[in-house]
């Protein structure tokens, strides 16, 4: 035990040396014996770096008060309630009002913007008092707010042990009440690499980030390599800032498929450009497209975006899972409810069945121009869809071809398609979804989240009986 424990110190401080000299985090201290003084929260230092903000001392004060306050955990607030209610601040921004006659004001606790303008800082042996007191290897702070902890384990040690014991951290038993502020919850040794999950999430679900390209690296340690990919400052504001969501109890964070999915349709979206993102099922189909929706109505004040899907049960899917993580999704109803939705910008995020396009009855190829202009002139407004549209349309290689999807496109000629698929396309199937979306933008097959543990390979043997 005494020779793992060494270990265990000789991996520790090459950790805390590689986050100094290549990650560029200020060294904090070994903590060990300020059981009574540390905390998730360090107010000293939040308040020095808003002061090299310029916010005034009052509206410091009531910003830190306000982040503390949601912090606390106890009766019926979890923790889950508590970190949510952190993260909203950290996410959004601390509304303070200076006086009672002034205006609110939005305090940033962090500067998304530019990373190089936050203090990251890196602490060793955080004594921590609880019902039990525990000690985690390594807290990451921003700005002086806990963001993240690692525990390390030895080379010969499983990295499971790590996970383990960051979930029993998280019980009241122990140090529940310092997680509130956390965002990454990491366990590593430098043979298996990192793993990382979010507060709660159980051990099957941790996950390993995989970098998209393969490059040449010069760090062999696998630990190592991973922290750099995953901890540089730019990458690791990214994700805190634009791949966590709170879905109905459960806090969820991005596989590296989902990560680069998202980033490559970015670019896309950046330069108009449509395409198709395939990728495998059970892969997280569904929070890319929550995770990019969200991106581009942040990005794009004239954006609305409108899913579309060709069966009821994947339409109230995609009600349920953007309701799931607090977005206002309008699902309709009928044709003349789709109508509603897209000649009224109330509705930036909306869901449609395919079949709203069409009429009650079947429309046959020489019907549709028709059609369209009558759907056109029933349209309020003018005869005009208003907003930007981005069209995600879902399983795109079933509603790719038909008459209906014709007369989506002529009512929405201006809209971005982007189509996603989890289903292996047959060659017929693949030419022509590129013909109707565009290139692919990202891909993630079988075979890539099987070897990731993703998805489990499925084997079929012929017997005889």
């Amino acid at each position: 035990m005494h020779i793992i424990r060494e270990r265990e110190k000789d991996t520790q401080k090459r950790v805390i040396e590689f986050f100094q000299d290549a990650l560029n985090y200020t060294y904090l201290g070994n903590w060990a014996d300020n059981v009574d003084e540390n905390s998730n929260i360090i107010p000293e230092d939040l308040a020095d770096w808003l002061r090299k903000q310029n916010y005034a001392p009052n509206i410091i004060n009531k910003a830190v008060y306000q982040l503390q306050q949601a912090s606390k955990i106890g009766g019926s607030r979890t923790l889950y309630n508590a970190n949510f209610e952190v993260y909203e601040l950290l996410r959004y921004g601390v509304k303070v009002q200076p006086d009672v006659s002034e205006q609110h004001k939005t305090v940033w606790l962090i500067d998304w913007n530019n990373p190089e303008n936050n203090d990251f800082g890196i602490a060793e042996e955080v004594a921590l008092r609880g019902k039990n007191n525990k000690r985690p290897d390594l807290v990451l702070y921003i700005n002086g707010i806990a963001i993240g902890v690692l525990e390390l384990k030895s080379a010969i040690t499983s990295v499971s042990e790590g996970i383990r014991q960051n979930l029993a951290n998280q019980t009241e038993t122990f140090i529940e009440w310092f997680f509130s502020t956390v965002q990454l919850v990491m366990a590593g040794n430098e043979t298996e690499g990192l793993r990382y999950g979010v507060i709660k999430t159980p051990e099957k679900y941790w996950l390993r980030w995989k970098e998209k390209l393969a490059q040449l690296e010069t760090e062999n340690n696998p630990l190592l390599r991973e922290l750099s990919q995953f901890c540089n400052k730019e990458r690791m504001l990214e994700i805190l800032h634009d791949f966590i969501v709170f879905d109905a109890g459960i806090k969820k964070i991005c596989r590296h498929n989902q990560y680069y999915g998202v980033k490559a349709a970015q670019e896309r979206v950046k330069s108009r450009e449509g395409g198709i993102i395939w990728h495998t099922q059970g892969s997280g189909k569904s929070l890319v497209m929550v995770w990019l929706a969200k991106w581009i109505l942040a990005n794009n004040p004239n954006a609305r975006v409108l899913i579309i899907t060709d069966r009821i049960e994947l339409d109230e899917q995609i009600e349920g899972v953007f309701q799931g993580v607090k977005e206002n999704i309008k699902r309709t109803k009928s044709g003349e409810d789709l109508k509603q939705v897209l000649s009224d910008s109330t509705n930036r995020l909306a869901c449609s069945l395919i079949h709203k396009f069409g009429k009650s009855g079947e429309i046959e190829d020489t019907d549709v121009d028709i059609y369209v202009i009558d759907l056109k002139r029933n349209l309020s407004g003018g005869g005009r869809v208003k907003g930007e549209f981005f069209v995600f349309v879902d399983e795109c290689h079933r509603t790719q071809s038909g008459i209906l999807h014709k007369a989506m496109k002529e009512l929405l000629p201006n809209a971005m398609l982007i189509g996603f698929t989890g289903t292996p396309l047959l060659k017929s199937d693949k030419q022509q979804s590129i013909e109707t979306f565009g290139k692919f933008i990202d891909t993630y097959k079988y075979d890539e989240a099987v070897h990731d543990e993703v998805v489990l390979d499925l084997r079929y043997e012929a017997r005889d009986i």
